[in-house]
């Protein structure tokens, strides 16, 4: 595989390919440590403008029953009522509002993000990882991302206070995407 360092060749329209794409987050976990997750069935399409990065934009559907956090019990709970209430809520969306350059390999997003059905904005940082063909004849692309998120801001409120002081779950959490999308034809 050769990576391509010419922008404006990669112009067009790509869908997100799941099986070599991560979704994931980290949450602080009783004040001590870090749960990490993911989500294993999702859809997304990236529109890429290598000449204008601005005209660039990107959408994102996952199902939220599809949470691993590699603990069962968790991951019901999570799909419950006190978290995503995944019977009501069935998909988490991201649609962009807005891409720019910030120089170099490093691109940010802003877009809509909706959760339980509140949307606000989010922004993700980029990092352009290359391009290439793979050994199947795909023109691929690859970024990786980052964003935190207060998941209270999306009326992810539920806790429970620890002895020692604190709370079972942070407020704060950090989203990661390593992306990798398929050139359509």
């Amino acid at each position: 595989m050769t990576a391509t360092a010419d922008l404006s060749t990669l112009t067009g329209d790509y869908t997100v390919d799941p099986a070599h794409t991560t979704i994931g987050f980290t949450a602080r976990h009783a004040m001590v440590t870090n749960v990490k997750g993911k989500f294993l069935d999702f859809t997304g399409t990236l529109h890429l403008d290598g000449a204008d990065p601005s005209r660039s934009t990107a959408s994102l559907d996952i199902t939220m029953d599809s949470i691993d956090t590699g603990s069962p019990d968790r991951d019901g709970h999570l799909k419950g009522s006190d978290f995503f209430n995944t019977g009501e809520y069935p998909t988490m969306t991201f649609r962009s509002t807005k891409a720019e350059s910030l120089g170099g390999d490093d691109y940010r997003i802003t877009g809509d993000l909706s959760i339980l059905g509140t949307t606000r904005p989010l922004t993700i940082d980029l990092e352009y990882y290359g391009a290439a063909k793979d050994p199947f004849g795909n023109e691929r692309v690859g970024f990786e991302g980052k964003a935190e998120i207060k998941r209270s801001d999306w009326g992810l409120t539920w806790n429970a206070a620890l002895e020692t002081g604190g709370v079972l779950v942070s407020d704060k959490i950090k989203l990661n995407f390593d992306i990798s999308a398929i050139r359509q034809a």
